[in-house]
């Protein structure tokens, strides 16, 4: 048990707790004696006394294994550790306001409904929550706007680059369909007539 997570420090109550439980389980293991043993097996006792006594002690040290391990899955189950802590922290609250000549009235009233009584203290925690997320989202929306905004002007600042783009590679398709169409025999003899008629002025 010494090993097992519920032996963390807590409160003094769940010390207490934990130490009376574990005593209780040593007392209980170790209850069952090697006498008794050694009546219930009485000719083996006899005659290997060293074995019966190891065996005893294997037995008694598996029980008190077996009802740790079971505690400690209840432990777990229920969070008795937790809840023992809480109970401490209440119970010395009342104490300290006691001790401290505490005489206000307490919230609760015979006639009061545990419901209307969880509603008065949850209601305006869910509605101060809810308060929070809508002004959440509205800054989620606002900022949503902005980007989608912004997305559309590049959007259409792409679809007007394109557009350019086209009207670009029109010019150039019509500017090469006309150099096609160009007599580029008779320029190149005019251009060889030229600069021969210009060689023989020279």
């Amino acid at each position: 048990m010494a090993s097992s997570a519920s032996t963390q420090a807590g409160s003094k109550r769940w010390t207490y707790f934990h130490s009376a439980l574990q005593l209780a389980i040593q007392r209980s293991a170790h209850k069952w004696t090697y006498e008794d043993f050694a009546e219930c097996f009485s000719l083996w006792c006899d005659e290997q006394p060293e074995n019966a006594a190891t065996i005893f002690n294997l037995v008694s040290g598996r029980l008190e294994s077996s009802i740790t391990e079971n505690c400690e899955e209840l432990f777990k189950k229920y969070n008795v550790k937790e809840n023992l802590d809480n109970l401490h922290a209440v119970v010395t609250a009342a104490r300290a306001r006691k001790q401290a000549g505490y005489d206000g009235k307490d919230a609760w009233k015979e006639d009061l409904q545990p419901r209307a009584a969880v509603r008065a203290r949850t209601i305006p925690l869910l509605e101060k929550e809810r308060d929070r997320l809508r002004a959440e989202l509205s800054q989620l929306t606002e900022e949503n706007l902005d980007l989608q905004s912004q997305m559309q002007h590049n959007v259409q600042a792409k679809e007007d680059a394109d557009a350019d783009a086209a009207r670009l590679l029109d010019i150039l398709d019509r500017a090469f369909a006309k150099w096609d169409q160009l007599p580029l025999d008779d320029m190149q003899s005019w251009t060889l007539q030229t600069a021969e008629s210009s060689g023989s002025k020279a």
